[in-house]
């Protein structure tokens, strides 16, 4: 808990499933150990089959309560060998050379499924997690659908969190919502009216904080989300 139960640090960080353009791992709890966040919304966590995932592995080492929601399947890239010092090859998202590969919503062109580098990946699941150090009271989902040129649904992770507890077991709150949404060439003005209005249909009044990977600039995110303060 911060020493002070009115302040607390949330961190908003895409992870890229763990890897690289050209799918060279890093050290991701490292990375969110650096960011030393109460509250941290993690957006394209991998899970692969048999194995745990990236929020997971957070969680345990860095001492988080995780909730997770899977938005696809698909395949994670492994190291090419052809790697150089930039993040990926120039263009690798118009062809089979990229790293992620979701396939469950919506599916891949016959050249990338018969691609080497799509036949080495790992099979897996791709989402969005919130993770907590301070005691999480509810939870729920807001789905905000799939825009048909999109790879993934879209949801919003809403929490209830306490920021500290009185002896009698109340506690101010704060509402924590973390989302990833869709691109705007794809259509996201459509999700963020969905948002709006799931969000204020769920009331409550108090504070809250919407943090995320938006694929959006600020100033239109802030216009479509009315009533929001931009941090």
């Amino acid at each position: 808990m911060p020493a002070d139960p009115a302040e607390f640090r949330v961190a908003s960080f895409n992870v890229h499933a763990g890897v690289d353009g050209w799918g060279r791992p890093y050290d991701v709890v490292g990375a969110c150990r650096s960011l030393d966040a109460d509250v941290l919304v993690l957006q394209e966590c991998w899970t692969p089959e048999g194995g745990p995932g990236t929020a997971a592995a957070v969680a345990g080492a860095l001492g988080y309560t995780v909730v997770e929601q899977l938005l696809a399947r698909g395949r994670r890239g492994v190291p090419s060998g052809r790697a150089d010092e930039r993040w990926m090859r120039p263009g690798a998202w118009r062809g089979a050379g990229h790293a992620l590969y979701l396939d469950s919503e919506r599916p891949l062109p016959a050249s990338v499924l018969r691609s080497a580098r799509y036949a080495a990946a790992e099979p897996g699941a791709w989402g969005l997690a919130v993770l907590s150090r301070l005691p999480v009271r509810a939870h729920q989902v807001l789905d905000l659908g799939r825009l048909a040129p999109d790879r993934v649904r879209r949801v919003a992770l809403v929490l209830d969190l306490d920021l500290a507890l009185d002896p009698g077991g109340a506690g101010a709150g704060v509402r924590i919502v973390g989302t990833h949404m869709a691109h705007l060439t794809y259509g996201s003005p459509v999700q963020y009216r969905r948002l709006a209005r799931g969000l204020e249909a769920l009331g409550g009044g108090g504070p809250a904080v919407l943090a995320g990977d938006m694929n959006l600039w600020g100033p239109p995110v802030r216009a479509m989300l009315r009533g929001w303060r931009r941090a």
